[in-house]
């Protein structure tokens, strides 16, 4: 009989602690970190960028028991994209392995996450790449009908996929295809697929809804006590007021008419509490959908109780 052959075993042990905003990630994360003597790797799209610290409830360096990557590696004006992140997450994952620790992946941006710990393809991430510049610059005289068309033509089953009017998508399909020699199609069938490329462990955090929206609101109002407000005033001071309105720029956006056109701050906040809530909602849905998750319900629990339960599991 022939002999089977043996798969290599994947890199790890590395532990990923996800869930909704205001759950409790990076206080059991660190606790877990502490107990098995790991390193944080962040799964934030927020946290990356710097001078952004209030609003995304960044673990301040004073209180830090163990080392943290992927905090604080962009301006807050500068393009970070998923690609850009996975490498720099990786790097940092296999630093940890190399020196025998255990990356423990902290982080409710869904995506971030599978991009660090799933076999996963994006485009080069470089914002002003030749191969990006031709095809906005061929969406400009395409339009987004035409340029829809143009994809179907090289690339059918990517195009079905994508609405036509979602130009932002196209576009990516078009460099993945383009640079990569990646179909989109192909991309999003490996978001089904779930391949790992590390030996991980998912722990993911839930608590009863009406606590973690209770908890919420006391996050969003204890932000404003630590002076989100000036640091939204001073972000848009240095000129980045692009950045802190864009869609995902959550308890950012809402204070920005604040401070340019006094509008009513009761109101802000109220929007702000409103909009986290909902994000917690699509980040439950997101991560529910992955059956390698093992939750552990927190409600009433210490951080030290989740983690114990959470190192039970590795």
């Amino acid at each position: 009989m022939p002999r089977s052959r043996r798969l290599a075993p994947l890199p790890g042990p590395v532990i990923a602690v996800v869930g909704p905003t205001g759950v409790g990630k990076t206080a059991v994360g660190e606790e877990i970190a502490v107990r098995l003597g790991g390193e944080i790797v962040s799964a934030d799209s927020m946290q990356v960028y710097r001078s952004m610290d209030v609003g995304t409830a960044k673990q301040p360096c004073a209180v830090r028991r163990v080392p943290y990557h992927l905090l604080d590696v962009a301006e807050p004006g500068e393009h970070y994209s998923v690609a850009l992140y996975q490498r720099a997450a990786r790097t940092a994952i296999d630093g940890v392995l190399a020196g025998k620790g255990v990356p423990v992946v902290v982080g409710g941006s869904g995506l971030y996450v599978r991009a660090a710990l799933d076999d996963m393809v994006f485009p080069s991430g470089q914002p002003a790449s030749p191969t990006r510049e031709r095809f906005e610059q061929l969406a400009a005289e395409l339009g987004p009908e035409r340029l829809h068309a143009y994809l179907a033509e090289r690339d059918p089953e990517a195009a079905a996929l994508i609405h036509r009017n979602n130009t932002r998508r196209v576009l990516r399909a078009l460099e993945m295809l383009e640079g990569d020699g990646v179909s989109y199609a192909d991309q999003h069938a490996l978001l089904a697929e779930r391949r790992a490329v590390y030996s991980a462990t998912y722990i993911g955090l839930v608590m009863d809804r009406a606590e973690l929206y209770a908890r919420i609101d006391r996050r969003v109002d204890a932000m404003l006590a630590a002076g989100l407000l000036d640091e939204v005033r001073s972000l848009l001071g240095a000129g980045y007021r692009h950045a802190l309105t864009a869609a995902q720029a959550i308890g950012y956006k809402e204070l920005v008419p604040v401070i340019e056109h006094g509008a009513d701050l009761a109101t802000a906040v109220d929007t702000i509490k409103q909009a986290t809530r909902r994000y917690a909602k699509r980040q439950l849905t997101w991560f529910r959908a992955d059956p390698r998750v093992h939750w552990i319900d927190v409600t009433g629990s210490s951080p030290e109780a989740a983690a114990e339960a959470a190192c039970a599991l590795v």
